[in-house]
């Protein structure tokens, strides 16, 4: 009887995780028929995942929302590459590129993602079509506009932009301007910033909060401002004191005798935290001892007030084991051979952080409440239309930050074809994570971007290697694509079918 309730319950989730299974072991084929190095699958891997995580993440929120999957998240990458062009045009570099193209997108990709929120509300149930005929309406004004109206009506003389007098040159180098821009942003300046960002929010959050006259965990507030206080000390001193002693031994003058005291610790910190990419293997041994303590605190606090000790037990446990697992050779090798640009992977946190903040709000509940039923989100007084709306925007956002992620590491930007694939690439991506059009979650996002990107990467050269014709290739991709919302949708009608019988039954 137990056995049979095993099978039923294997059986029940590899229904559930049908595509993730099905493109995991697409993927193991590949790899194993092309005979391609892991390091170099590896290695490409984790570049993928560092460009494309964050415009997937920009999906889950419409998705929870009841809109489906937003194909319309290609406006917001628009509004992201009409701020890089004029910031191009400016001449900044840099973080200044980064930052300056940020706040120019940010106000565009609202102003687009009311418009497209106001069409999917004219179009209730049909929204994933409308948004993907949108793309293909909004990709033709994009293009008018970049290649006539830019210099034909708008006036604007620019060379090395509009070479013959209006339209923008198809393709342009992003080097000395945002190429790598946020990549080369060390990991102890994207410690100081994120402590700093964290302490100003859980300063704001206690102010709002006392103006409202609720209820404040002032004992958790100030840990939480604390502990953000010592990182950003901790990093501060850090970068000061090695800064300072090798200033002072190139230009030969001495130095502080506590700066050499603590000298060797301080280099050691900057070994890891210095460095604008860090080795998988540290980051892995980083953040395993991290999360033990994190988790080990979780484990202590619950065995002091007699509450369940079996989820902060079991993480513990998986985390040793994830580490254990690190020191095999061949994994080893691997995590020794990658390098991950540390601020982007951060970056990708900030994503998923946002994506569970919000949703542990009001504004979040609200949007579950209409994605589940819109008659009961009615009935409880919930403002249906202007919630979609909203959910819209925080996609277009997301999804104009995505985009400047992506061309940032990517460090070419196709001013004509950029942003063709976009909506097409991080959707197929989206639904190989085990997503469906009424659930999604960042889990879904980020194993969506590893599975589909690993076959995306050996897939072709499994292909060259079967037919010996590598022009093959650039099919392969396409096939892949399509053929990954194809098979997940008509997975999910399946599903549904399946559902209703039973019910009906």
């Amino acid at each position: 009887m137990k056995n049979k309730k095993m099978l039923s319950n294997f059986g029940s989730w590899l229904f559930e995780n049908k595509v993730l299974v099905l493109f995991a072991i697409l993927c193991i084929t590949c790899i194993g028929y092309s005979g391609v190095d892991i390091s170099y699958v590896s290695g490409e891997l984790f570049t993928r995942l560092g460009r494309n995580a964050c415009l997937v993440l920009s999906l889950i929120i419409p998705v929870l929302a009841g809109l489906g999957l937003n194909f319309g998240i290609v406006v917001g990458a628009m509004a992201s590459q009409i701020a890089i062009f004029w910031v191009v045009h400016w001449g900044f570099t840099g973080i200044n590129a980064l930052l300056l193209t940020a706040l120019i997108s940010t106000p565009l990709a609202i102003i687009f993602g009311i418009l497209v929120g106001v069409l999917y509300n004219k179009t209730k149930g049909s929204e994933m079509i409308t948004g993907l005929v949108l793309g293909y309406f909004a990709d033709g004004l994009y293009k008018l506009f970049v290649l006539y109206i830019i210099g034909g009506l708008i006036p604007f003389d620019d060379p090395n932009l509009l070479p013959r007098g209006f339209g923008l040159r198809n393709a342009f180098d992003l080097d000395g301007s945002l190429k790598y821009s946020l990549d080369n942003i060390s990991l102890v300046e994207t410690l100081m910033t994120v402590a700093v960002i964290f302490a100003i929010w859980q300063i704001a959050v206690m102010i709002y909060k006392s103006i409202k006259k609720q209820s404040i965990n002032k004992t958790k507030s100030i840990i939480s401002i604390v502990g953000a206080a010592l990182v950003f000390g901790a990093a501060f001193m850090t970068n000061f004191i090695v800064t300072t002693l090798e200033n002072a031994i190139a230009a030969g003058t001495g130095v502080p005798a506590y700066m050499n005291m603590l000298a060797p610790i301080c280099y050691k910190l900057d070994n890891l935290f210095g460095q604008t990419r860090v080795l998988l293997s540290d980051a892995i041994w980083f953040a395993g001892i991290t999360a033990i303590v994190f988790f080990a605190v979780k484990l202590i606090s619950a065995l002091i007030s007699k509450k369940s000790y079996a989820k902060p037990l079991a993480a513990v446990i998986a985390v040793v084991l994830i580490i254990a697992l690190a020191q095999i050779p061949a994994v080893d090798k691997v995590a020794t051979s990658v390098r991950l640009p540390a601020c982007t992977y951060v970056m990708i946190f900030v994503f998923c952080a946002i994506n569970n903040w919000l949703l542990s709000t009001k504004l979040g509940q609200d949007m579950r409440t209409v994605g589940q039923n819109r008659a009961v989100a009615t009935s409880a007084g919930i403002n249906v239309n202007r919630t979609r709306i909203i959910a819209v925007c925080i996609s277009t956002v997301l999804a104009a930050w995505g985009q400047l992620i992506f061309l940032q590491n990517l460090g070419t930007f196709n001013t004509i074809q950029q942003q063709t694939n976009v909506g097409l690439y991080s959707v197929a991506a989206l639904l190989v994570g085990g997503a469906s059009v009424q659930k999604a979650n960042n889990k879904h996002a980020i194993l969506g971007v590893i599975l589909f990107h690993t076959l995306f990467v050996v897939a072709p050269l499994a292909a060259t290697k079967l037919v010996g014709d590598s022009a093959i290739s650039e099919y392969i991709r396409m096939f892949i694509s399509y053929g990954v919302i194809a098979a997940a949708l008509a997975m999910h009608a399946w599903k549904t079918v399946k559902k209703k019988f039973g019910e009906n039954k």
